[in-house]
């Protein structure tokens, strides 16, 4: 009866525990790189399924922007993210070490809004 009691107590509960944070997917699951300009953040954007869907988003704080010889937008960015968002949560990494399990919940059942960042057609297609 002890034994069984001890074990129980020792077991983890899985309701109670949650998922853990992945890693940062490779370069090919990205499909798409956002700017943020209130924030001084660069988002990628992942389909963790392959399917084209955002399931997965890293936001890096830019450094320092430029223009390239085209005139296009060159951002410099932290080596690691400060916030993931994955699973309908929003993760915040303080440390900027990448995912290694210290990071926190910054806010629970939300979800990545990507029209506020590309809320415009043009021609009927996304701007």
């Amino acid at each position: 009866m002890l034994a069984a009691l001890a074990l129980a107590l020792l077991s983890p509960d899985p309701g109670v525990a949650k998922e853990g944070l992945p890693v940062e997917p490779d370069e090919d699951l990205r499909v798409d790189e956002l700017y943020d300009h209130e924030a001084r953040m660069f988002l990628f954007l992942y389909s963790l399924k392959g399917n084209g869907e955002v399931d997965y988003v890293t936001g890096r704080m830019v450094q320092e922007s430029a223009r390239s010889h085209y005139g296009n937008p060159v951002y410099y960015t932290e080596p690691y993210p400060l916030f993931y968002w994955w699973n309908h949560m929003l993760w915040n990494d303080p440390e900027r070490d990448g995912v290694n399990g210290n990071e926190r919940v910054y806010q629970e059942e939300i979800e990545f809004d990507r029209s506020r960042y590309k809320p415009c057609l043009f021609n009927g297609q996304p701007c």
